[in-house]
């Protein structure tokens, strides 16, 4: 299937790593011309060596709100439009929740709420112009479900959710897709201490039907799809890809 993403310009935050850098390498594959956006410049550059010469870099920090505000602009200064967004990066801080600090949760808030409203704004703007454009929202399936110790982090994606279904009943008549998605246990830098620890992995495994973690590659073809021209009636819904997790009782 002929996703039509060749020489379309898309942003992927949080591209550095795991899930985001996994969908950067991956569009490129398509023939995108990637913009890939986090805090480390070396990590970033690491994947830009994996997409032949379509993955471009932006340093930007998600907690610093002028940072967030020049992506898009350096966005369109580079390739003159944007059609497409996905708002992959994100923070998850755990602890009891009687115990953390407001910081802790501003901090959560910031990089989870704020840095991608902000970006779906401004590219949102620019999509409404042209008539056409998608945006990627990367939840949780703690924004779905809550999840203990993690109540911060599945406040700030439940809001995520609530933005994405928003943001798609107002601006379908321009032709801009909003999607969501919302993964589960995926083998990342982000779950280390649950992969390499034998007894937490088998706990974790435990909870999941299908018996096992995901690999980022799993989620790339939902994500190449949701973020394409090829999906133009696709907005608003929120995508589980958990194995079957969130789905049991």
């Amino acid at each position: 299937m002929d996703l039509r993403l060749r020489d379309s310009v898309v942003v992927v935050t949080g591209a550095s790593r795991g899930l985001g850098a996994a969908m950067a390498i991956a569009l490129a594959a398509e023939g995108a011309h990637v913009v890939a956006a986090a805090r480390s410049a070396q990590s970033l550059e690491a994947v830009a060596e994996q997409g032949g010469g379509r993955i471009s870099t932006v340093e930007t920090d998600m907690r610093d709100e002028a940072s967030v505000a020049a992506l898009v602009p350096e966005v369109i200064a580079r390739h003159g439009r944007i059609d497409g967004l996905i708002n992959n990066a994100g923070i998850a801080p755990a602890g009891k929740f009687v115990d953390q600090d407001p910081a802790i949760w501003k901090d959560a808030l910031a990089v989870n709420v704020i840095a991608p409203m902000m970006l779906a704004q401004a590219a949102g703007r620019h999509m409404i112009e042209q008539q056409a454009g998608r945006i990627v929202n990367v939840a949780s399936t703690t924004g779905v479900r809550g999840k203990p110790h993690l109540v911060g982090y599945s406040t700030s994606k439940g809001a995520v959710v609530r933005m994405t279904e928003a943001l798609a009943a107002e601006w379908a008549r321009h032709n801009v897709q909003v999607n969501c998605i919302a993964p589960g246990a995926f083998v990342t830098e982000a779950q280390k201490a649950v992969t390499e620890s034998p007894e937490l992995h088998a706990r974790r495994v435990a909870k999941i039907p299908a018996g096992r973690m995901a690999d980022p590659a799993e989620l790339v073809p939902l994500a190449c799809l949701l973020v394409s021209p090829a999906s133009p009636f696709t907005t608003g819904g929120v995508f589980v890809v958990d194995g079957g997790e969130s789905g049991k009782l």
